[in-house]
């Protein structure tokens, strides 16, 4: 794993996802496409990249490296945003978004955080753990290394599809497909995984999730609970999974010393993105309401929530 892995891993996407919603509010859902989408080949480049400095190096001073990098070129970048105030919501969406307090008096805030945070367990999992994994079922390390630098190009073709085919699609639909494909792809590798073609197959399906997982995770908050109050609500839902993420590895590291069958921590994740997808079916049942009229959850395949007469009281 990279330092930019170790990066997302501890939450710059939220912050970034914050930013952007809170300077481009109803029109946010373009630019984190547009930021996840180069932010996609970051394991391509920097997986090999790591495995070479690594071997001339020595990992303290790939680190060290990586540091640098990140104090002369990320620093100031992040300087030069400077401060913007926020663009104002037109009357059209005149709803109030929820507070904070409302949101996370929500049914849905927490069934979305679980289901974020078990996904977010399995790919912290496999960030680490990934190119061992399949080297213990009888791959190589060249090939390994081969097999997960897909991952890369195919987030980035995820979130390409997010753009083209999904434009139109609300965030609720996007997320069924991509708490649907991770288990999918985990299915492949547990039946399949010691032949090249599944862990490729594998590779593809995962990293199409992960590419459209995190658009989803920016987009939706606002989708459900609105714009005002974004940040605040946003990173409230992503605490279960930073400690998740945290988690992740760990717990699959004191798995696999345990047992060494790579079939049993990859059962245990499918489990876990099985988990997922359900709690996640069920938060986009739940019926939530804005501030100035009832909205429900709109329904997978429609393109807008419909909003009933307005009313002057809350949740």
């Amino acid at each position: 794993m990279t330092p930019f892995h170790t990066e997302i891993l501890t939450g710059s996407y939220e912050a970034a996802f914050a930013t952007i919603n809170r300077r481009f509010a109803l029109q946010g859902r373009k630019a984190i496409s547009m930021l996840t989408l180069f932010a996609g080949f970051a394991s391509t480049v920097f997986w090999p990249l790591t495995q070479v400095l690594d071997t001339s190096l020595g990992w303290r001073d790939t680190y060290l490296l990586y540091g640098a990098f990140h104090l002369i070129i990320c620093l100031p970048l992040h300087m030069l945003l400077g401060k913007e105030q926020a663009r104002p919501i037109s009357r059209q969406n005149a709803h109030r978004g929820h507070t904070l307090v409302e949101a996370i008096r929500h049914p849905a805030f927490w069934k979305l955080a679980i289901a974020f945070a078990a996904n977010v367990l399995v790919f912290a999992a496999l960030s680490v753990h990934l190119l061992p994994l399949l080297q213990e079922l009888g791959h190589s390390a060249e090939l390994a290394v081969m097999m997960a630098m897909l991952i890369g190009p195919m987030q980035v073709a995820g979130r390409v599809l997010e753009r083209t085919v999904g434009r139109n699609c609300i965030p609720q639909t996007v997320g069924i497909f991509c708490f649907a494909t991770l288990p999918a792809a985990l299915t492949v590798i547990v039946l399949f995984g010691e032949q090249a073609w599944a862990v490729a197959a594998f590779c593809v399906i995962y990293g199409l999730s992960n590419g459209i997982i995190t658009i989803v995770r920016g987009t939706l908050p606002q989708a459900l609970f609105g714009s005002e109050n974004y940040g605040s609500i946003a990173g409230a839902m992503a605490a279960p999974a930073l400690l998740a993420k945290a988690a992740g590895p760990v717990v699959a590291a004191l798995i696999m010393a345990r047992q060494s069958d790579p079939s049993i921590i990859l059962s245990i994740l499918l489990g876990v993105a099985v988990l997922s997808l359900v709690v996640y079916l069920l938060a986009i049942r739940e019926r939530i309401e804005l501030k100035l009229g009832i909205a429900s959850l709109p329904t997978p395949g429609a393109t807008s929530p419909v909003a009933s007469k307005e009313h002057e009281s809350g949740l």
